[in-house]
C-alpha cells in the first residue's frame, strides 16, 4: 500500500526564507516529529526516525534527486521498512509565497503506511508552523 498526501501552504514568509529552509535536508528533518536526529554523510542525510509501530528507531537515507534553485526540490528517503518521496514547489506571491508539498510513503513492513496515513496531517501542520515562524523572525 502507498500513502500519498499533498497540501499547499499560503505563507506570509518570503520565498527566499522558505527556500532556505526547504532546500536544506537537515532543516526539513527538524520539522518532522518522528525524526529524532539526523547525520550528514556526504550527499546523503540520514534521518533517525522513531516509528512506534516498529518500537524502534530506523535510519532513512535521504538525498535530493532533483532541484531547481529557488523553486523546487525533490528528495527520496530509503530504509529497510519504507521509501519516502517528498517534493516542495515554491512560488513567490505578493507579500509572501505559496508552497506545494507532496509526500508519498511506500511501506515495506505491516503498519507503516497506516502510521503515516494517521500522522501526515500533523506533520504537515508542523512544517507549516515552522515556515510561518521563520517568516516572522
Amino acid at each position: 500500500m502507498t500513502v500519498r498526501v499533498e497540501r499547499t501552504f499560503e505563507l506570509d514568509a518570503s520565498a527566499e526564507d522558505v527556500w532556505e529552509f526547504i532546500a536544506d535536508p537537515t532543516k526539513r528533518a527538524s520539522a518532522i516529529s518522528v525524526v529524532t536526529g539526523y547525520e550528514v554523510r556526504g550527499d546523503v542525510t540520514v534521518w533517525f526516525v522513531e516509528l512506534p509501530v516498529l518500537r524502534r528507531t530506523i535510519e532513512v537515507e535521504t538525498r535530493d534527486v532533483e532541484r531547481r534553485d529557488g523553486e523546487y526540490v525533490k528528495f527520496v528517503g530509503k530504509s529497510k521498512v519504507l521509501t519516502v518521496t517528498g517534493e516542495h514547489e515554491l512560488t513567490a506571491t505578493d507579500g509572501g509565497c505559496t508552497l506545494t508539498n507532496t509526500f508519498v510513503v511506500e511501506g515495506k513492513f505491516p503498519g507503516v503506511e497506516g502510521f503515516f496515513e494517521r500522522k501526515f496531517d500533523d506533520e504537515l501542520d508542523n512544517l507549516e508552523r515552522e515556515l510561518e515562524e521563520r517568516g516572522h523572525r
